[in-house]
Parts: C-alpha cells; sequence; structure tokens
C-alpha cells in the first residue's frame, strides 16, 4: 500500500473533531496535526486523539501535502490560499467562501498551483441520495426541504449559506443546466439574518426546484423529492431512506395483483411499481475525505470539485440578493 497522505486540519470546533476523528481512521491519510486559536479546544482534542496541536497554521503548511480547513467562513479564502501558494491540495468545508468572488481567485489560483480542492458538501456522499441517484433522469420538479431546530451554532451566517446550500449543490449536480431565474423570499427571526427562507429556481431546461431551508423548527428534515417523466424519486437524507415509485403504460391484460390506474377511454391503463433501493450504512464524512484521497493519488478531479463549490455559492447568493429586495426596510 502506498504511504499515507500528510493532511492537517484547521479548526478544532464541532466539525474539526469530527473531522479529526475520521482522519484517524481512515489508512490513507497521516494527521500530522492540527490547529485551532482556543488553547481549551486544542488541549481537549489533543488529549482525545493524541494528534499534537500547533501553534499557528504557519507551523503546519511545511509539514504536509494537504490542508483541511474547518474553520469559520470568513476565514476560507485566506487559509486556502496561503495553502495553494504553498503547493498543498485543500479540502474545504462549505461554503467554500464567503464571498463569490473570492472562490473565483481560489478557482484561478488552483488552477495555475495545478492542485486539486475538494469542498464539504457533504450530502453528496449520503448514502440515500447516492442510492437514489441512479434512478434520475432529467427531474422536472424537486421539492426540498431543510429544517432544523435552532441552534445558535451557525447563526454567524444566513439559514442559505448554512442549510439551503447543501440542496442547492445537489440539485446543481442533478439538473446540470443553467439557471435562469430566482425568485426568494425569507425572515429572519432569531437572529441577524433569514432564519426561514424559500426559493424558486428555473432552470433552461425547464426544470423548477422549490427549496425551504429553516433553523427555527420543531423538528429536524431533510428530504428531496424529484419528480420526472413515469417515476417520482423520494430521499430521506436524515433517516438515510430513499423511494422510486415509476408507471408504464399496461400492454394487454393488466397483472390482477399490479397496482393500476385506469386513464380512460383509449388512454390506456398505468401500472404503478414502488422500489427501496438499498441504502448502506456509511458515514458520509468519511466517505468524502476517502474520496478526496483517491482523487489526489489518482490525479482526477474530486467527486466535489471547487468549481461547484463556486458555483453552488453563486446561487447562494442570488438567493440573498432576492430575499433582500423581497424585505422591506
Amino acid at each position: 500500500m502506498s504511504e499515507p497522505i500528510r493532511i492537517a486540519v484547521l479548526g478544532g470546533g464541532h466539525l474539526g473533531r469530527i473531522h479529526l476523528q475520521q482522519l484517524t481512521q481512515l489508512p490513507d491519510w497521516h494527521v500530522v496535526g492540527f490547529h485551532d486559536p482556543h488553547p481549551e479546544k486544542c488541549a481537549a482534542l489533543q488529549q482525545e486523539f493524541g494528534i499534537p496541536a500547533h501553534p499557528s497554521v504557519e507551523s503546519l503548511l511545511g509539514e504536509v501535502d494537504v490542508l483541511d480547513i474547518v474553520t469559520p467562513t470568513v476565514t476560507h479564502a485566506a487559509l486556502a490560499t496561503q495553502a495553494l501558494q504553498r503547493g498543498l491540495h485543500v479540502f474545504i468545508e462549505k461554503p467554500v467562501t464567503e464571498t463569490v468572488a473570492e472562490a473565483e481567485a481560489l478557482l484561478a489560483l488552483a488552477e495555475r498551483a495545478g492542485r486539486l480542492v475538494q469542498v464539504g458538501h457533504v450530502e453528496r456522499f449520503n448514502p440515500a441520495f447516492q442510492a437514489a441517484l441512479p434512478y434520475l433522469a432529467d427531474p422536472m420538479f424537486i421539492e426540498s426541504h431543510r429544517l432544523a431546530q435552532f441552534n445558535p451554532r451557525g447563526t454567524d451566517v444566513s439559514v442559505v449559506l448554512d442549510l439551503m446550500i447543501h440542496d442547492i449543490d445537489l440539485i446543481l449536480h442533478v439538473v446540470r443546466s443553467p439557471v435562469v431565474s430566482i425568485h426568494a423570499s425569507g425572515v429572519a427571526v432569531v437572529s441577524t439574518t433569514p432564519d426561514i427562507t424559500n426559493a424558486r429556481i428555473a432552470f433552461a431546461n425547464g426544470c423548477v426546484a422549490n427549496l425551504t431551508a429553516s433553523r427555527i423548527s420543531m423538528k429536524n428534515m431533510r428530504k428531496c423529492r424529484f419528480f420526472q417523466h413515469d417515476a417520482y424519486i423520494a430521499v430521506d437524507m436524515l433517516e438515510k431512506s430513499a423511494e422510486v415509485v415509476r408507471m408504464r403504460t399496461v400492454q394487454g391484460e393488466p397483472d390482477p395483483f399490479a397496482v393500476t390506474i385506469d386513464l380512460g377511454e383509449g388512454k390506456g391503463v398505468r401500472e404503478i411499481s414502488f422500489e427501496k433501493p438499498e441504502v448502506p450504512t456509511v458515514n458520509a464524512i468519511r466517505e468524502e475525505l476517502r474520496s478526496f484521497a483517491g482523487s489526489i493519488r489518482a490525479g482526477s478531479p474530486p467527486a466535489v470539485p471547487l468549481v461547484d463549490g463556486a458555483a453552488a455559492l453563486r446561487v447562494a447568493h442570488a438567493v440573498l440578493e432576492e430575499i433582500a429586495k423581497n424585505t422591506p426596510a
């Protein structure tokens, strides 16, 4: 087996801890160290994982091949720039940067440096979404609901950049058609930025996506529904399940035990089939980190490349602009 890839983690918060936990369990990676500006977090993580805490970002840059950036969004651009200028590959949490201009600057820098950048849109690796993906073929209407109970962590950004951007990325990945219009509205209920938002995104191929995101709900929900010709696919990313409902025109006499719909005189009979794809039990964060190691070894594009992270951010900011236009002063 090849030597493990040397990596350092920046950020010792909730998600940074999870990254450290998963990286230490993957043979592809050797975690050289981590950095966080808070000494108490460093002490706790160093004791838990036995990984040395470094006093600065600079002290890690010369020791590793990859930088894993799990810090507040406002720091992403500067840290990724440092890493790319030192010739490192970069894993960077979503949203990729605070502004679209920063994301575009990173795209140019990564291309010049010839380094790989993967963005942490972890729902791409959700096993329920992966199980449903083979059934998705040109959906024309998509509905997503991403609802979360209130948690002060994450309220430094709008719910669009905190939650909705997950579904924006999934939908852009599935539809693969230019966005032609966006209509959105949102309300700031407990924070200074929108806490509940709805967006309607129309694509050049005729597909329409209706997205709702909330961080002030009574229960958690992460569901996407895809409607396409002769099929409906439901994905529950929280419960890790998927369901496919398909219809086909019956030739001859229908099966008496099948579920059918008679469309009326001369219009035929449709048979309805139900399928529940098998959803494996996997950790999505572990899978995205494993995937990035594979990309580095093969020199192939990451599963969620920087260009995709920038595209999701661009649409998210367009949603925020629409909300601002539709919000009374």
